[in-house]
């Protein structure tokens, strides 16, 4: 017969018996206590009993208050550093819209000039009058 080949062997009858207790393992050293910012509130803030009772409730609305101001705080200074920002880059769009408007307004005045006018409108046949303009006046009766 092969090796490999399961046989059904009678199952010992089950029986209470006791349990071994492990054994303890001995505690760790404690490393040694640096300054840190938790050993100091350990240290001088008694947290732990707070908490020996459980979580105190009557804590519970001064709590979730100053989590909300904090949150809000938080907010309002995403919002103004936000805020800034794009006042920031307003200004200098500002700065260079009103370097146009500076620019333009110059080549403005400079072609609206009397003697630019003349020199412009030359090649189309125009040329500026010699004669003053005088008042053409004409009777109320004639209307």
């Amino acid at each position: 017969m092969a090796s490999n080949v399961l046989t059904k062997r009678a199952a010992a009858p089950k029986v209470n018996t006791a349990r071994v207790k492990p054994e303890a393992e001995e505690p760790l050293k404690p490393k040694k206590k640096g300054m840190s910012l938790f050993t100091l509130l350990d240290k001088y803030a008694n947290v732990d009993a707070l908490f020996e009772e459980g979580v105190p409730l009557k804590y519970m609305p001064r709590v979730l208050f100053l989590t909300g101001i904090t949150l809000l705080y938080i907010g309002n200074t995403h919002f103004a550093v936000k805020t800034v920002r794009q006042i920031d880059k307003v200004k200098v769009e500002v700065e260079d819209l009103r370097a146009d408007y500076s620019t333009l307004k110059s080549e403005y005045m400079e072609a609206s000039k009397q003697s630019e006018v003349a020199r412009n409108v030359a090649p189309l046949g125009l040329e500026e009058s010699s004669t003053p303009p005088y008042q053409v006046v004409v009777p109320a009766d004639e209307y």
